[in-house]
């Protein structure tokens, strides 16, 4: 069964782009490795009535948008060979020198088992 990672992230406006620059090199880094979908989105209709919103989850204050990720693998064995993979690669490296396009703490993380496949 497949593997999906999950990301939900702060991301200041104003870095957005720069922070899309990078997933766009991130992404293609992963794929190389191995993974079989690379997604990033912005949202942009956070106003839900039913639950808690993505935007009330991550306290998101004004100049700042959620960004909800997944990367998907054929299975978890394939997951962590691949992350092994992407975490050696100088690539990644590289993206991950400087500031941060977003605070790291804000960034919730995990690893999912498919349960529903349709």
């Amino acid at each position: 069964m497949r593997y999906v990672d999950g990301f939900l992230l702060v991301v200041p406006k104003k870095n957005l782009k720069a922070y899309a620059a990078i997933a766009k090199k991130a992404g293609k880094v992963w794929k190389e490795h191995g993974a079989l979908e690379y997604l990033e989105c912005v949202g942009e209709d956070l106003s839900v009535k039913l639950g808690i919103s993505f935007a009330d989850r991550v306290e998101l204050k004004k100049g700042e948008c959620a960004v909800f990720s997944w990367i998907v693998y054929r299975s978890r064995t394939q997951r962590d060979r691949v992350n092994a993979k992407v975490m050696k690669d100088p690539r990644i490296a590289k993206l991950m020198t400087g500031k941060a396009p977003f605070d790291y703490t804000r960034m919730s993380y995990g690893g999912f088992e498919v349960l529903v496949d349709v």
